[in-house]
């Protein structure tokens, strides 16, 4: 895969200096429109993505994240991402020197928001960024990263596989997740047996086929559903077969309806 073409300060700091370069935190509170996008960037910090309103969407070289109100997103330094609003999201950014604190988490991960985590957060948020860290903010920032550590939960990433047959087959039901096709259908096309497509999906998604394209089609519901779309819309224009289908579908993947979700 090509190499994503990143920039240094595409998050709403004044200068890639004052992110990666000065305190041993960085805050952003931000209130960004619907369909705004940060484009590929990574920090030498890690970071810390945190939607208190809306659903924002991460993608990592790696695979993509949906991710609403009870969750946030760690990215370790270095990491490319770039981040989608899906709908009005209010999106707390913190930028954490890896270096300052004991227990930060070395990889990607998903962290569970409880109303403890929120308002450390958002406490965070309210300090400026010129203030140095120490004291009692250098204390509540070591229970932070005391909260990334012990609230990691389980992730529903979209893993987008690389080999160049599958991708053009994951890129054409992104661009169309409603698109029904087979991989019997895929594989007629594709130069390859179902049997070897079927075999390569597993092996660089971890998910099979269906597994996987039900995955997009549920994250590309709730992307859609942020934005205010009705169940029945979302669920029609997706691919289920109607709005009981697709409710059951999300209660299996992410453990309620999408009413309660979103409440």
């Amino acid at each position: 895969m090509a190499t994503r073409k990143t920039e240094s300060n595409p998050c709403g700091w004044t200068s890639a200096s004052e992110v990666d370069k000065g305190p041993a935190l960085i805050a952003a509170d931000e209130r960004l429109p619907k369909g705004h996008v940060n484009p590929w960037h990574s920090h030498d910090s890690g970071c810390l993505i945190y939607p208190a309103q809306g659903v924002v969407t991460v993608e990592t070289e790696a695979g993509s994240y949906v991710v609403p109100p009870q969750r946030a997103v760690w990215l370790p330094a270095g990491m490319a991402h770039q981040t989608s609003m899906n709908g009005e999201v209010s999106l707390q950014s913190l930028i954490i020197d890896s270096a300052a604190f004991e227990g930060v988490p070395q990889g990607a991960c998903v962290v569970a928001i409880t109303p403890l985590l929120r308002e450390l957060i958002l406490h965070a948020c309210s300090i400026a960024a010129e203030q140095p860290v120490e004291g009692r903010t250098e204390r509540l920032v070591s229970v932070l990263v005391d909260q990334l550590t012990a609230l990691q939960a389980p992730a529903l990433p979209l893993p987008v596989p690389q080999e160049r047959r599958l991708r053009r087959i994951a890129d054409a039901l992104i661009a169309d997740p409603a698109n029904n096709r087979s991989l019997e259908d895929w594989a007629k096309t594709a130069g390859a047996s179902s049997r070897t497509l079927a075999r390569l999906f597993r092996a660089e998604t971890g998910l099979s086929f269906r597994e996987w394209r039900q995955r997009l089609r549920i994250l590309e519901g709730l992307r859609r559903l942020a934005e205010g779309e009705s169940v029945t819309t979302v669920a029609l224009d997706v691919g289920f077969s109607g709005p009981a289908a697709f409710i059951q579908a999300f209660k299996r993947l992410l453990g309620t309806t999408p009413g309660r979700y979103f409440s």
